[in-house]
Formats: C-alpha cells, structure tokens, sequence
C-alpha cells in the first residue's frame, strides 16, 4: 500500500515550487497542463521518446494515460500537477454532453486515480497537487467541477494526509493541522509544527521515517 498525500492550495501559494528539492532520478511528474517548472535544478526533463527517453516529466490530462503512468513507472516518488484540470478539462470536453451522467463518469474517473495512488507498491510515494476553492459557508476544500461531483465522492476522505500550500506575509509554507475551515489533516506526530517549509523533500523525508520506508541510499 502506497502513502498518498493530497497537497492543497490556490495558484502561486508554491504547490509546484515545493518540488524543488526532490531528487529528479526518483521522482514521476506528470502534470495535466505541461507549464514550465517554477525553479531551476538538473535532472528534470519531458519525456520525449526520441529525443529524452529518460525524461521524468510527463504531459496529460487522460485518466487513463494517468493510471497507466503511475503502474509502470519504478521512480518511488509520483506527482500529479494541477490534478483539478484531469477533472475539469474532461468536463469541457463533454460539455455538449446533455444529463447528470457524465458527472458520475468523470467522477469514477478520478476516483480511480486517487485510489490507485493509495495501491501502489509499499515504498512509492504519491502527492497529488490541486488549487482549492472556499464554498459559501467559508470551508476551503479541493476544487472540482460543482457539486454534482461532490456529492459523488468526498475527495479529501480517500487521503490520510492533506496539507495545505499558503502564503503569509511573504512567507510560503505548508500548514499541516487543521484551521477549523478548511480539510488539512496529518497523522498524529508526523510533522512538530503547525506550519512547515513548503519543502515537499522535506516532507516526503518525514513521510518515509513515519512509516518507516526505506529510501535508496
């Protein structure tokens, strides 16, 4: 059973940055909307099967290419980018679809993914990224595509970690307990404090020592 962590937060509170200091050889990225990486670092490259065969970046927004990625690869480390576009990119492609049916489809199609992300190998690491939305009653949650997905599947409910990215005076940071209004949430004693580096190494290092995962040397 792989650990899966669901990393929250609205666009330019430094959910991609955090990647920064993840080691590139071990490391899947597959982002739904191929943008270009918010730091610099070596080892990070598309996949090309031509020119980069040895890439670790991939570019989709299919569920199935998703799935079919996060099974095959052998890095330990799997990251889905801007996760909200698998959802909401299907829902425009199907939006002269008339009735409630396709929700229900687009909604077990990302059911799949994040429950693949909870069954893969024991030492594989998976972080989903996604911007969040506040509703009316002030609650800050996952962004999806409308409450008739919502009232498909509670998304945050399939993830025993849910951090948050946020941005404070200046300061970047992942909080890692919940505020009373919003779905964070964290093993007890896994991390000391209530807000953290926005450091996804160091919290995937955090991870790996909780449940004692062992990493290549």
């Amino acid at each position: 059973m792989s650990t899966a962590t669901l990393i929250l937060g609205e666009s330019g509170a430094g959910k991609s940055t955090s990647l920064r200091n993840l080691d590139p050889a071990q490391t899947l990225l597959i982002q739904a909307v191929r943008k270009p990486l918010p730091f610099k670092g070596k080892g990070w490259a598309y996949f090309s099967k031509d020119a980069c065969p040895t890439g670790n970046v991939f570019v989709s927004d299919q569920y199935t290419a998703i799935l079919k990625m996060m099974e095959k690869t052998r890095r330990k480390v799997v990251i889905l980018d801007d996760a909200q576009y698998v959802l909401a990119n299907e829902f425009m492609r199907r939006s002269d679809e008339t009735g409630f049916s396709k929700f229900t489809e687009i909604g077990r199609h990302a059911w799949e993914i994040f429950m693949l992300a909870n069954n893969l190998a024991d030492d594989v690491r998976v972080y989903i990224l996604s911007h969040t939305e506040t509703g009316d009653g002030g609650q800050t949650k996952i962004k999806t595509i409308g409450r008739m997905l919502d009232e498909k599947i509670t998304i945050e409910g399939l993830f025993s970690i849910v951090l948050r990215a946020r941005v404070i005076d200046g300061e970047h940071f992942f909080q890692t307990r919940n505020s009373g209004s919003d779905t964070v949430k964290s093993p007890m004693g896994l991390f000391d404090a209530d807000r953290i580096n926005n450091d996804l190494a160091l919290v995937d290092n955090a991870i790996c020592d909780y449940y004692e995962i062992n990493q290549p040397a």
